[in-house]
């Protein structure tokens, strides 16, 4: 099955304030039609990073089979990471970077890479700016999810449910 996903994290620029991750799962059945599926939730003390890794890995997991899949996302980080090949290079340093550096978020960038693992992943960059439709529907998303509650996480990444 193909499937698109749309995602997007906000920390809304203050890591005690609300902030929150988007996704959309969007396929087209046997029948050809059109679905989609949102998931959202709002969390606080928590970076943007982690809101867009989150984005993704919770749209991954929510895939019940094996997938042909599109990811759109906002985050240049996010997407790089995976086109530019720097996962690659951090598994090969023991997940360091740049002049032996820590990568950052090493407990989700592993959740995410066993989320990707059964399916076939695209990471495209949706360029964030005005009237680019795809951006507006991230945009609703990480807006939905920081206004839908105001759960109190301190990694981001504790109680997260599918």
């Amino acid at each position: 099955m193909q499937v698109k996903i749309y995602t997007d994290g906000a920390a809304r620029g203050n890591p005690d304030g609300p902030g929150g991750y988007g996704a959309v799962l969007q396929y087209i059945d046997t029948k050809g039609q059109l679905h989609e599926r949102e998931l959202s939730r709002g969390y606080k003390k928590t970076t943007n990073n982690r809101m867009e890794l989150m984005a993704a890995i919770v749209a991954l997991e929510a895939l019940n089979r094996p997938c042909q899949v599109d990811l759109y996302s906002d985050s240049k980080y996010l997407v790089d990471a995976f086109n530019q090949h720097w996962i690659d290079s951090w598994l090969k340093k023991n997940w360091k970077r740049g002049k032996n550096e820590d990568v950052k978020n090493v407990d989700l960038w592993k959740r995410l890479l066993k989320a990707k693992e059964q399916h076939q992943v695209s990471f495209h960059w949706v360029k964030g700016h005005a009237d680019n439709p795809l951006n507006e529907r991230c945009d609703q998303l990480a807006t939905s999810a920081a206004d839908g509650n105001d759960l109190y996480v301190d990694e981001g990444i504790n109680g997260l449910q599918k």
